[in-house]
């Protein structure tokens, strides 16, 4: 069993996010229950059509989720360090993955199995707390992120980046975040050049 502090990045955001200082021993319960694992730069935590082994939080690293659509692959999220992150649907349901995620840099990944997964939601409260917290605000950053494909320009859709997340411009490539933002990287590369 891994002591606290060894996942202490782990813990520090599940205290974060969870905030209820009467859930702390299960709090300490569940932050040792993940296993560490390293994923290499260009190594993929699933492939498309394969089942996602894992639910797992971003110690370092990003990876990036994506789909091919005509040869063309299609960035749909970046996950950077501190976040969680699977293909839920293909963990969940044991289905074939509609997507591949990737390490786009050396990545160290606590990760959670089914099994450990579903006994935590069962049995855990704090887990309980946590997983309630992290869909209700991934709802809430996906219904933003459609409504600003929808509603605001290419320049407008960086210039939020830039704003939001001014990490992923210095560590991600070009083409990367053109694809995350809907922009092709011809028109990506011009945008960069006249806002910078």
């Amino acid at each position: 069993m891994k002591s606290k502090e060894s996942t202490s990045d782990l813990y520090n955001y599940l205290q974060l996010i969870i905030d209820d200082a009467s859930l702390n021993a299960f709090i300490i319960e569940l932050a040792t229950s993940f296993t560490l694992i390293e994923l290499k730069k260009n190594k993929f935590l699933v492939n498309e059509n394969a089942v996602c082994p894992y639910f797992c939080f971003v110690e370092s690293g990003i990876l990036q989720h994506s789909i091919i659509i005509e040869d063309d692959e299609k960035t749909t999220y970046l996950a950077l360090k501190n976040t969680f992150t699977s293909s839920l649907y293909s963990f969940l349901f044991q289905k074939p993955s509609r997507k591949s995620i990737k390490a786009l840099f050396d990545c160290k990944l606590w990760v959670l199995d089914l099994k450990t997964f579903q006994i935590l939601k069962e049995e855990n409260k704090a887990f309980r707390q946590f997983y309630y917290n992290l869909i209700e605000k991934q709802i809430c950053l996906i219904d933003d992120y459609r409504i600003d494909l929808l509603t605001l320009t290419p320049e407008e859709r960086y210039k939020k980046l830039l704003v939001t997340e001014p990490q992923l411009i210095q560590q991600v490539s070009l083409h990367y975040l053109a694809s995350f933002l809907g922009i092709s990287s011809r028109h990506m590369s011009r945008i960069r050049k006249n806002i910078n």
